[in-house]
């Protein structure tokens, strides 16, 4: 029998090039940026590998405030995760993987030695029968002992991906190996240029195979404090649901490395596959633009668009209806609360108005209006000091918190499907245009009965607003309880 391989998604990453789509709460590897299909980033990746032959289930590593968004995507694509490992801060590659081959080997039986395919969740890949060739020669290797990377013939000089050097000059198109020499930091565009001219240099695609034992002895060689500390973080995780918690104090001792330059450019086992495949590491809107289906003007449109007299340009509405007239090279993303309209050729500096946004401390810099719970999602639709008006949509079947508020009170109007209502151990069934009443400080919860999405208007009055002020005494998805 063939050696299963387990994949290994790293779904880590803010994505501010992408902004105002992008952001923390809901970063782009969970956005579906393709004019031509619903699925994001993440489920695409899964997709892409849930048909090799002798794939197994992944292991997903995220942090905690994703764990229910990243356990609803792949659910939805039909895939039961291995695990989902949640990392309690932001670590580096070399950390995540070190977490990911430690756990793969606790699930295998018979002291085997599994072969890991590290992927990053928010790449684009189309032609796949090419990615399969180049795994599948990577395979060989990994079975050897060989430490495998995956480099990406360049064919532009590109700023925004990493490079590596290899030791034989890149000749045609064919998918080959070879040994690298060092891994280079993105690049500015002089130097890019000078790197595709030498034809010594390939794309870093951030994609990794090699078998789970081997990697961790490279690791515990050349960065022993972090195997320590994920070794012993591991040990002491709590199982929650479908998820596994990284223990958070013995986990914030490990260094923050990347796995290219603290074990890859290290190691003595190291392997470079060189392919075509059509990758790309989609970070910018410039990069989303060319990445989805152009009309004959060369215009992308996503949403409630209408463009007239204009060429090679990005529109996208989550909402609103956005017209265009007479533009050329412009990109205009709308949410419910920004819009950003710039050059496409600028595309690589939204990240410096992120970050200015955030040494002001904007909301907008971060948090969506629409919020993802474990039950469903609510969205902000207009608030004041002292009061708030909210959609909120439940999942078929699912409910909140049994909880109480010291500050607000609220109004639950349903719009859509039926409702259950605890009120004080009272309990009643809301159907469309029925409404209950929620005074402060009454212990309460909202259900959803029934098989269908419940969705309802929240209006909430009071001194104080703030998602803190809920105590919860009874929680079906482990959030901290009241003590």
């Amino acid at each position: 029998m063939k050696e299963k391989i387990i994949p290994v998604v790293m779904c880590g990453g803010r994505g501010t090039r992408l902004w105002p789509l992008s952001r923390s709460s809901f970063p782009k590897q969970f956005i579906a940026l393709s004019n031509n299909s619903n699925d994001s980033f993440l489920q695409k990746t899964i997709k892409r590998i849930s048909e090799f032959p002798n794939i197994d289930n992944p292991i997903v590593i995220c942090n905690e405030d994703h764990r229910f968004i990243v356990a609803e995507q792949i659910k939805s694509i039909g895939i039961k995760p291995k695990s989902i490992l949640l990392e309690p801060v932001r670590k580096g590659t070399t950390a995540a993987i070190t977490l990911a081959a430690l756990k793969a080997l606790k699930e295998v039986k018979g002291g085997e030695n599994p072969l890991l395919l590290i992927l990053s969740s928010d790449h684009e890949i189309d032609d796949i029968d090419n990615f399969k060739t180049a795994i599948n020669k990577g395979i060989q290797f990994a079975k050897k002992g060989r430490l495998v990377t995956f480099g990406i013939i360049p064919t532009h000089p590109e700023t925004a991906y990493g490079y590596i050097k290899t030791k034989d000059k890149i000749s045609g198109t064919s998918i080959k190996a070879s040994n690298f020499i060092k891994f280079i930091e993105k690049p500015n565009l002089k130097t890019a240029e000078k790197l595709l001219n030498e034809k010594q240099y390939l794309w870093n695609s951030g994609i990794f195979l090699f078998k789970a034992k081997d990697i961790i002895n490279e690791i515990k060689k050349y960065e022993p404090n972090i195997f320590k500390s994920c070794r012993d973080a591991l040990k002491n995780t709590n199982l929650d649901l479908d998820f596994q918690r990284i223990d958070n104090e013995l986990f914030a001792s490990c260094p923050n490395n990347s796995i290219d330059i603290s074990v890859m450019e290290k190691t003595k086992l190291g392997t470079v596959i060189q392919m075509s495949s059509d990758w790309r590491d989609i970070g910018s809107w410039d990069q989303v633009w060319e990445n989805n289906r152009k009309d004959l003007e060369g215009n992308v449109e996503k949403g409630n668009i209408i463009l007239r007299k204009s060429n090679n340009c990005l529109f996208m509405s989550e909402s609103r209806l956005l017209v265009g007239l007479g533009l050329k090279n412009i990109v205009c993303i709308e949410t419910s609360d920004a819009v950003l309209i710039l050059n496409k050729d600028c595309s690589q500096n939204v990240k410096d108005i992120v970050s200015e946004l955030d040494n002001i401390k904007k909301s907008e810099s971060f948090e969506h209006k629409k919020i993802f719970r474990p039950w469903g999602n609510y969205e902000s639709i207009i608030e004041n000091q002292n009061w708030k008006v909210k959609k909120i949509s439940v999942h078929a079947n699912h409910s909140l918190s049994l909880q109480k508020h010291k500050h607000r009170s609220e109004h639950w109007v349903v719009v859509n499907g039926t409702a259950k209502v605890e009120i004080d151990s009272k309990i009643s069934y809301l159907e469309e245009n029925e409404s209950a009443y929620i005074p402060k400080n009454c212990i309460h919860r909202l259900s959803n009965p029934k098989n269908n999405t419940l969705t309802l208007i929240e209006v909430q009055s009071g001194d104080y607003l703030g998602e803190d002020d809920i105590i919860r005494f009874s929680d079906n998805y482990g959030r901290v309880l009241e003590q």
